[in-house]
């Protein structure tokens, strides 16, 4: 019976949206179960190829006649990622296309077997791969740890490849290509990107580039052209980012295209979009000066193992926990509305009294950091270091991009030759004489002032600049990405000394800590009760790919945008049940808020009821701040559930549920304990009760009793 019983656990895993190995014995599941397999890079065949890999994926690269990738493969399903080979990049080099690396010769570009792969040629024409070299991970810049995090390490355990190239006979001398790949530890997860340095005695052009050109196999095979395309199972994702807050609308270098190698496909016109490609949108048209050296953006590519929602969420937030650490922190901030130093030292104070961490003076507040008059910086500096004292970060808001400085200054419209018509309307050039003004001041204000956080508004969104004049950039072609280049060194720059960046922008792979978790500014002058309903399904739908982390919630203390009394929650002794109910899903879930106003609490009860629950969120930090696993939205209708898990710690799961009716509510709850990698039984208690004994059933799930007054809120521990 030994094959029933293997048979049974198979069935079991897939339902509870677990991988499956079918070689054999099911395999340990990475998002359970720590793998601490090393990352490898072995030469097989005689050193004729390289294979990278961690245990999850691998990628196997043939070295001659010339170098490319001729396998990757997720091993968590044995399927193979690609169909055919291709160039490992192409570049634009003074108006002349080059191919990097290759093979040519397949002649079916359905799949692709291992014994063709000896009779393919090179591309003479193309840069030939002259040797490579395997290393260790590098820290793509410094991040000093100032605050509570995740204990992850940076750079991320892994290994690193360089694959060396020489441009073709006769072409650019001089000239060196390395296309480096790191593999890190635990994570089905690979970077890629490319450096050129020029040895010759002349400047070369860098028109375009194309850093990562894969011959995936197809998700779906379609004889017609659908309305919308499904792509091929995996995220991918670079750190040229801006203009979204989300890595959907902010990634701007990740292409699905149509193959045409691939004469086989189903599709009737040739169209299915199964060529990924990683690339600019324009540009960057960079001039490399001899002796100099250019460094692409990064792409990372995370290989799923299943097309469960909550897994391939899981492992997208593992990925940014992996190689973006510093969006763990996740201090307690409030934000105090006017900067004038009596209301900043009564924030301070309050913060201090009830445990919160951090004091940002928010927009409109009077604070100014490009304001680098002596006497000025002198004050904010005397507020930050009585923050200090009381153990308290202070900071405050900056305006970038979404604003008119000057015809001069702002970005040139293509189109009109004239300044407007940018994503925000009008916006200043980072590459013009006021964008290196700004960021002088703004790097001379923290260090003079020792802040420690910056509420970076209107962060780069992504706008070209047609301007032959500014200082920064040549013109349109390199406007957007010398742009990209102030504002990621900037933001870097601030990593390295610790400054904590909020910024509603998706710039954490270049060092953001926090952006919006998802929500309208004009929600939050509705009425009270509907206020905390919205706030509810802003978490639950913004966590799907976001830490708990990486997201800020908003309460207003006072009257925000409108609304009247009955959207304000001032004064705060007369609408606790309301500022309560706040405070509950917002630290219940991990999701630190922007409470903006001029205090935390107005009288000794609002004092306890705040102090309340940051002693709970502190006492379940760890829990609180790990994954959620979306157990049942709200939707003001019955009980709603969010419950964190972390198979690392003691406490497994922690699940906050909510009841907002206004009757009591007695039910069962069923929790889906698949993630806290408990396996046949859990303790449960409620709050701070006796612990229960349940028994999992076979999609590692238990059936707890809920009994809960009207309107109220409790939480269970697993362990």
């Amino acid at each position: 019976m030994i094959w029933l019983r293997r048979f049974v656990v198979v069935i079991v895993m897939v339902l509870a949206g677990r991988r499956t190995s079918f070689a054999g014995e099911a395999k340990a599941d990475w998002l359970v179960t720590p793998v601490t397999e090393p990352v490898t890079v072995a030469e097989r065949l005689g050193g004729k190829e390289i294979v990278m890999s961690n245990g999850l994926i691998s990628r196997t690269f043939r070295l001659a006649p010339n170098a490319a990738t001729v396998a990757y493969d997720n091993l968590m399903t044995g399927a193979s990622v690609i169909r055919g080979v291709k160039p490992e990049a192409i570049v634009e080099i003074d108006g002349r296309k080059y191919e990097v690396g290759g093979l040519a010769g397949q002649v079916e570009y359905g799949f692709l077997l291992e014994e063709w792969v000896d009779s393919l040629t090179k591309n003479p024409e193309a840069f030939q791969f002259q040797s490579f070299e395997a290393g260790q991970t590098k820290e793509r810049f410094a991040w000093r740890r100032k605050r509570y995090s995740a204990d992850a390490p940076w750079p991320p355990a892994g290994a690193s490849l360089t694959l060396d190239f020489a441009p073709p006979a006769g072409k650019l001398d001089g000239v060196k290509l390395a296309v480096h790949y790191e593999m890190y530890e635990g994570i089905p997860l690979l970077c890629k990107w490319f450096t050129i340095q020029n040895g010759a005695e002349k400047a070369v052009r860098l028109d375009t580039f194309v850093s990562e050109v894969l011959a995936m196999v197809e998700y779906e095979s379609l004889v017609n052209v659908p309305g919308r395309w499904e792509y091929p199972n995996m995220h991918v994702e670079s750190d040229y980012e801006f203009g979204g807050d989300d890595p959907k609308t902010a990634d701007k270098t990740t292409y699905w295209a149509a193959d045409p190698q691939y004469g086989t496909q189903i599709n009737y016109v040739r169209q299915s979009p199964v060529m990924l490609e990683s690339r600019p949108p324009i540009g960057p048209d960079v001039v490399i000066e001899p002796g100099g050296r250019f460094e692409s953006f990064r792409t990372f590519e995370l290989i799923h193992d299943s097309t469960e929602r909550e897994r391939e969420g899981l492992a997208v937030r593992r990925m940014y926990r992996t190689i973006a650490p510093w969006a763990t922190e996740n201090p307690i901030l409030m934000h105090v509305r006017s900067a004038d130093a009596k209301s900043v030292r009564l924030a301070i104070d309050q913060c201090a009294e009830v445990g919160f961490e951090m004091v940002i003076m928010t927009f409109g507040s009077g604070f100014d950091m490009e304001n680098v008059d002596p006497g000025y910086m002198a004050q904010v500096k005397e507020l930050a270091d009585y923050a200090h004292s009381k153990a308290i970060e202070l900071g405050g808001y900056s305006l970038l991009a979404s604003r008119r400085i000057s015809d001069e200054d702002d970005v040139i419209n293509p189109q009109t030759g004239k300044p407007g018509g940018a994503i925000f309307g009008n916006s200043p050039c980072l590459c013009g004489k006021w964008g290196e003004d700004y960021f002088g001041k703004i790097r001379t204000f923290i260090e003079q002032t020792g802040i420690d956080v910056l509420e970076h508004d209107g962060s780069y969104p992504g706008d070209v600049c047609a301007s032959t004049s500014h200082s920064g950039h040549r013109g349109l072609n390199d406007s957007q990405w010398k742009q990209w280049k102030v504002i990621t060194d900037f933001y870097k720059w601030c990593r390295g000394r610790g400054v904590y960046l909020n910024v509603p922008d998706w710039y954490f792979l270049a060092g953001s800590t926090k952006s919006a978790m998802g929500y309208r500014e004009t929600n939050w002058s509705l009425p009270r009760e509907r206020q905390i309903i919205l706030g509810r399904q802003n978490i639950y739908d913004g966590t799907w790919t976001k830490t708990p982390s990486m997201g800020w919630m908003f309460v207003p203390l006072v009257e925000y945008q409108g609304g009247g009394a009955e959207a304000t929650l001032e004064p705060l002794a007369e609408h606790l049940d309301a500022y309560a109910a706040h405070l509950s899903q917002n630290f219940g879930s991990g999701v630190q808020a922007c409470y903006r106003g001029p205090r935390l609490f107005d009288a000794e009860q609002t004092k306890q009821v705040v102090k309340k629950w940051v002693d709970f969120y502190k006492k379940h930090r760890d829990i609180l701040d790990s994954d959620i696993i979306h157990v049942r939205r709200a939707d003001g209708r019955d009980i709603d559930c969010m419950m964190h898990v972390n198979p690392r710690l003691k406490e497994k799961a922690l699940a906050m549920v909510y009841n907002p009716l206004d009757r009591r509510v007695e039910k069962a709850l069923m929790l889906p304990l698949y993630y806290t990698g408990l396996s046949d039984t859990a303790h449960i208690r409620e709050q701070d009760g006796d612990a229960k004994k349940y028994d999992l059933d076979r999609r590692y799930n238990v059936t707890i009793p809920i009994s809960m007054e009207p309107r109220s809120v409790t939480w269970f521990v697993a362990e």
